[in-house]
């Protein structure tokens, strides 16, 4: 008996829905939101919002010779913590010098009073969309975190980041601001052909239209801080601070010899910043241990 032409068409309908269902996205799965800290993925992964479940331990305490920096940034945190209007952050300067230790620091010492943080990678910033409705509708405040970030100018992450600072059709989420670090102040190459772009106007010169360009991804940031290489006393003084933090025996009795031992470290790195201090503190402490 020939099937009834009702049934071939209900078959057909079926299988037509089992491959869309095979084609459409997986259900998101539920996000543990009881961690201080996320990692984004990618929307291709599943969870795309991964816990980071042993962020850094380090709090702004821990951070010397960078107070400007430090109570501007904090200021700004706690008016976003209290619902008052506050800034999406650009620290930029010098490697080592603190950028991204002050963003975990702000974690580690507000987590209680509902921040968190979400680390982007520049790679997914053109999913900054999807991050945002993960988050719409919760009650904790997120620092969105993308560090050591640059750009070449036709990178579409660059595109997303503009597009998401300032000049979106839709907003930024009450509950959320951007924090970005980088070493270069309008976080693009700067060449010197640029230059040749300039135009006179009276007596001022106004940059060219790539200049213009570079310089308007970085101004849609409404608070700029700049880092810089530490003095030697700063580095020194930080030298001190980590080795006592770490236990380092007979700091006053040794100091000399750790002082000239220190600077003829940072010498060898070419740099003297936090970093380049806590290195040497952990190297101190770990062989004078290890000779003990």
């Amino acid at each position: 008996m020939a099937p009834d032409r009702s049934d071939l068409v209900l078959a057909a309908l079926q299988r037509l829905a089992d491959a869309v269902e095979r084609l459409a996205p997986p259900v998101p799965s539920a996000i543990d939101w009881t961690y201080k800290a996320y990692r984004w993925s990618g929307g291709g992964c599943e969870p795309a919002l991964r816990p980071v479940r042993r962020p850094h331990d380090i709090g702004l305490c821990d951070l010397l010779c960078i107070d400007r920096q430090k109570t501007a940034l904090e200021r700004n945190t706690r008016q976003f913590l209290r619902g008052l209007p506050a800034n999406n952050a650009l620290l930029w300067g010098s490697k080592g010098t603190g950028k991204s230790s002050l963003v975990k620091a702000l974690l580690h010492d507000y987590a209680e009073s509902g921040l968190r943080l979400i680390e982007v990678d520049k790679a997914h910033l053109e999913e900054l969309p999807e991050i945002l409705e993960y988050i719409h509708d919760r009650p904790e405040r997120f620092i969105l975190f993308s560090d050591d970030l640059s750009f070449e100018s036709e990178e579409p992450g660059y595109k997303a980041l503009k597009s998401v600072l300032d000049g979106s059709t839709s907003v930024l989420s009450a509950n959320l601001l951007i924090y970005a670090t980088s070493n270069r102040r309008h976080l693009l190459p700067e060449y010197m052909a640029e230059n040749l772009e300039a135009r006179p106007a009276g007596n001022e010169i106004h940059p060219g239209d790539s200049v213009e360009e570079k310089i308007s991804l970085s101004e849609r940031f409404g608070l700029w801080l700049s880092f810089h290489p530490f003095s030697q006393d700063e580095y020194l003084a930080t030298v001190e601070y980590w080795l006592a933090k770490l236990g380092a025996p007979d700091l006053k009795t040794h100091w000399n010899d750790i002082r000239t031992e220190a600077l003829r470290w940072a010498l060898t790195r070419g740099s003297r910043s936090g970093r380049v201090a806590w290195q040497f503190a952990r190297d101190w402490c770990g062989r004078t241990a290890l000779g003990a």
